[in-house]
């Protein structure tokens, strides 16, 4: 079987290696790539594996080999399903691989502010420690996360891990999510959106980006939340208004920010949030530790393993093979 790897920078560095892809077949890796260079990189393999390139109808067209589409993700709109479906293209993502990365990194973002430890270490780095008089000095106020209040939006595989951690914290969970707006499970309480966003200490969104979550943070949501509230998100930068959060911030109606998704990524050099108060962002990494990435691109193997014996797995779309 022929392959083409297109996104191959997005997965790896060289931290991480395809060595179970490559053993499936002939594989050709491309970077980052112009989308009139997609069509000509697939060329006559029978299967893609992608990130955030698109394969569009027109690539399918251009590639009549294209059996396969997989994905080095869960997310799948860079994909014209339907035109796969129509064209017995099989599709397949990779589900739940990064649930403890990004559980864990939202909860990294938590601890930074409550614990600023980073910018203590900066600080001691500046010198800060060598000149104080003192053993110790507070430049930034530390508060715990036991007794503060956690409002997961959207409650499902991370949601439900960041729940598990924030009670081993010793802190109070509340969620909502498309299904359950009230009602308890286990030592997690539902309740409706707005009461979400009005009783959280941290608040932190876990929802896939839908017709229905899209700016579900915004100006007047915002206005329910407690000005010393926090606010991550790990989820899609779409699910916030962006301009409102950093508003927000600057003025003083939210303590800060710990975000790790944009609407426009990389990020541009005008964005609100470059210059907002208490905003702290990392470049959408959340799901990348070394275990999550070899983890996917296991999963992306055994995808293409079994489309090659005729079982299909993790399709979207109707083709099921």
């Amino acid at each position: 079987m022929k392959i083409a790897v297109l996104d191959r920078c997005t997965v790896t560095n060289g931290d991480v290696v395809f060595t179970p892809i490559e053993q499936i077949g002939e594989v050709r890796y491309f970077d980052l790539l112009p989308p009139a260079e997609v069509p000509l990189s697939i060329g006559d393999c029978e299967a893609v594996i992608v990130n955030k390139a698109k394969i569009t109808a027109e690539v399918m067209d251009a590639c009549p080999n294209l059996k396969f589409v997989g994905l080095f993700a869960t997310g799948y709109n860079n994909i014209d399903v339907a035109a796969a479906d129509e064209r017995g293209i099989v599709v397949c993502n990779v589900p739940g691989y990064s649930t403890d990365s990004v559980a864990q990194h939202t909860i990294a973002l938590m601890l930074h502010f409550a614990t600023r430890a980073d910018d203590y270490a900066a600080s001691v780095g500046n010198g800060d420690w060598v000149r104080s008089k003192e053993f110790s000095y507070f430049k930034y106020p530390v508060y715990e996360l036991a007794g503060k209040t956690l409002g997961i939006f959207g409650y499902g595989t991370i949601g439900h891990a960041v729940a598990k951690i924030a009670l081993a914290f010793g802190m109070t969970v509340i969620a909502t999510s498309r299904t359950h707006t009230s009602g308890r499970e286990g030592e997690v309480t539902f309740v409706d959106a707005d009461t979400l966003f009005a009783q959280s200490d941290y608040l932190s969104l876990h929802c896939p980006l839908t017709p229905e979550t899209e700016q579900a943070v915004n100006t007047r949501t915002l206005a329910l939340m407690k000005p010393s509230a926090v606010l991550i998100n790990t989820a899609r930068g779409g699910v916030t208004d962006e301009t409102a959060v950093a508003d927000a911030l600057n003025a003083g109606r939210l303590r800060g920010a710990g975000i790790d998704v944009l609407c426009e990524e990389p990020m541009r050099d005008d964005h609100p949030y470059l210059t907002a108060k208490n905003c702290y962002v990392t470049p959408h990494v959340a799901w990348g530790s070394i275990e999550a990435r070899t983890r996917l691109i296991d999963i992306v193997a055994h995808n293409l393993k079994a489309f090659e014996a005729g079982r299909p797995q993790n399709c979207v779309g109707a083709f099921k093979g």
